[in-house]
C-alpha cells in the first residue's frame, strides 16, 4: 500500500457524503475507477442477490462507513465497517487516533490453519482405533488432499492429524481433527470436501460408524493478536488525571475477567468493531462470533477476550487475541460490491493482513467503550447519535434532522414523542 495524504481526511465527519468520497479519492485510499461504485451506494444487482440465497424478495441494507486514523504495524488504514449501531465508527476512529499517536497497533498472526472434524461413534476398541489412525496418518492425509488437489498445488492442504476421545455419560465419541492450510480462503468448502472424502477410510480403520465430517468454526490454530501502548498522560479526561483513568481501565478489565455478566457486555463491545469489519469484508460474521465466544470460555469460564494492564513505566497496555478464520478470496468476496469495495479500500490485503485489521478494530472499540464507562459513562457518547435516530424516526428529513436532534438533546425528555413534538413545532414555525 502506498503512502496516503491523511490531511484530506481532516474533519471527515463534518463533510457531506459526496465530499467524503472525494476525500477518500484524494487521500489515495480510493481509486478513481472505484468511485462510481460508492456513488451508486454499492448497489447489489437483483440477479446477484437472487442467486445468493433462496426465496429472495429484496435486499436489506446497512450503513457503510469508514473508521479513520488506524495505524497498524506502521501502515495507515481507513477501515470500512457495515453497522447499524450509532457511535461504533466514531468510537473506533477516536481510539485509533489516540493509539496511533503513540505507536499504533502491533499485530502477530499465527500460522493460518483451519480445523476439520470427523466424528465417529460405535467404536468398540477406542485405543486400537486410535493406534490404527496414527499408524495410517499419511494415508488419511493423502486421501484428504486427493479430494481437493488444487489447494495442494498452491501450497496448502491437510498436513497433520489429531485424535480426541470424548466420553460424556452414555455418549462416546472418537473425533479426528485434520489441520488444513486453506491459504487465502476461509476454506469451508475445501474443508468439508476433504472431511467427507475421508469418512469411509476412517470407518474402515476404526471399525466404527461415521456420524459426520465438517469444518469446525472454533479456529484455535488461526489466532490474531494485537497490542497497543498508551502513555498515562494521554488518558486524562473529564478532569480526571491520566493515572486515575488508567487504573480504572485496568480494574474494569479485571472485573471482566472474573465476572461473566460483565464479560459478555465487554466482549460485545469488542465484537461491535470486529463484526462490522467482517461483515463489510464479505466474511462470515456468525462463524467469527461463535468462535470468539468459545475462545472466551476456553478455560471453563466465560471471560473477557481483551486485557488491559499497567506497564513497568506506568503506560497502559492493551492486548486482544481472537480466532479469526477469515478469507481474502472466495464466497461473496468475488462478486458482492460492498465486499469488493472493502478490500479495495484496505489495499487488497491478504488473509493474514485482514486478520490484523479486524483484531485492531476490536481492540480500538474495546478501549473506547471502557474509557467512556469509567470516565463519563456510556450514554453521553451515544446521545448525539441517538438523537439523530429519534429525529429520523419522527419523520425529519434533510436539514430538519440536525435541527430536531440538537433541540432534542437540550430537552428534558429525549424520546420519540418529544422528537415528534419538536419536529411539529419546527415545521409550524416555518409555515408562519
Amino acid at each position: 500500500m502506498t503512502s496516503k495524504n491523511l490531511t484530506e481526511l481532516t474533519k471527515f465527519y463534518k463533510k457531506k457524503r459526496s465530499e467524503r468520497i472525494d476525500a477518500l479519492e484524494n487521500s489515495g485510499f480510493l481509486d478513481t475507477d472505484w468511485k462510481e461504485s460508492l456513488e451508486n451506494n454499492l448497489h447489489l444487482p437483483e440477479a446477484i442477490a437472487d442467486s445468493m440465497i433462496e426465496n429472495q424478495i429484496g435486499t436489506y441494507q446497512l450503513p457503510y462507513g469508514v473508521a479513520l486514523n488506524f495505524l497498524i504495524d506502521g501502515q495507515d488504514y481507513v477501515v470500512p465497517m457495515a453497522v447499524e449501531e450509532p457511535s461504533v465508527i466514531a468510537a473506533a476512529s477516536s481510539a485509533a487516533k489516540l493509539i496511533g499517536e503513540h505507536g499504533g497497533f502491533q499485530t502477530v498472526i499465527s500460522e493460518r490453519i483451519m480445523i476439520g472434524q470427523a466424528i465417529l461413534t460405535k467404536v468398540s476398541s477406542p485405543q486400537t482405533a486410535m493406534d490404527n489412525l496414527k499408524a495410517n496418518e499419511h494415508e488419511i492425509l493423502l486421501k484428504a488432499n486427493q479430494a481437493h488437489p488444487s489447494i495442494v498445488e498452491r501450497g496448502g492442504g491437510a498436513h497433520s492429524l489429531q485424535i480426541r476421545e470424548i466420553k460424556e455419560g452414555s455418549s462416546h465419541f472418537l473425533i479426528v481433527h485434520l489441520h488444513i492450510q486453506t491459504l487465502e480462503a476461509m476454506g469451508a468448502n475445501i474443508i468439508n470436501t476433504m472431511m467427507e472424502a475421508i469418512l469411509p477410510l476412517l470407518e474402515e480403520l476404526t471399525e466404527g460408524s461415521a456420524l459426520m465430517g465438517i469444518l469446525s468454526n472454533y479456529a484455535t490454530e488461526c489466532l490474531a493478536t494485537v497490542t497497543c501502548r498508551i502513555p498515562t498522560h494521554a488518558l486524562a479526561k473529564n478532569n480526571l488525571e491520566g493515572e486515575e483513568v488508567r487504573d480504572s481501565i485496568v480494574l474494569a478489565s479485571q472485573v471482566a475477567l472474573v465476572d461473566p455478566y460483565r464479560a459478555v457486555t465487554h466482549n460485545k463491545g469488542i465484537m461491535n468493531g470486529v463484526d462490522a469489519v467482517v461483515l463489510a469484508s464479505g466474511n462470515d460474521w456468525r462463524a467469527i462470533e461463535a468462535g470468539a465466544h468459545a475462545y472466551a470460555a476456553r478455560d471453563g469460564q466465560y471471560r473477557a477476550l481483551s486485557k488491559w494492564y499497567t506497564a513497568e513505566n506506568g503506560d497502559l497496555l492493551g492486548e486482544l487475541t481472537l480466532p479469526l478464520p477469515v478469507g481474502a478470496v472466495g464466497g461473496s468476496i468475488s462478486f458482492h460490491p460492498g465486499a469488493q469495495m472493502t478490500h479495495h479500500l484496505l489495499g487488497n490485503p491478504d488473509a493474514g493482513r485482514l486478520e490484523s485489521i479486524i483484531v485492531s478494530a476490536g481492540l480500538a472499540q474495546n478501549f473506547s467503550a471502557i474509557r467512556a464507562l469509567v470516565t463519563e459513562g456510556i450514554q453521553k457518547g451515544h446521545m448525539s447519535l441517538q438523537a439523530r435516530s429519534l429525529a429520523i424516526s419522527a419523520g425529519a428529513q434533510g436539514d430538519e434532522i440536525k435541527v430536531t436532534a440538537d433541540l432534542l438533546r437540550k430537552s428534558q425528555h429525549m424520546n420519540l414523542v418529544q422528537a415528534k413534538s419538536i419536529l411539529e413545532d419546527l415545521r409550524n414555525k416555518r409555515l408562519r
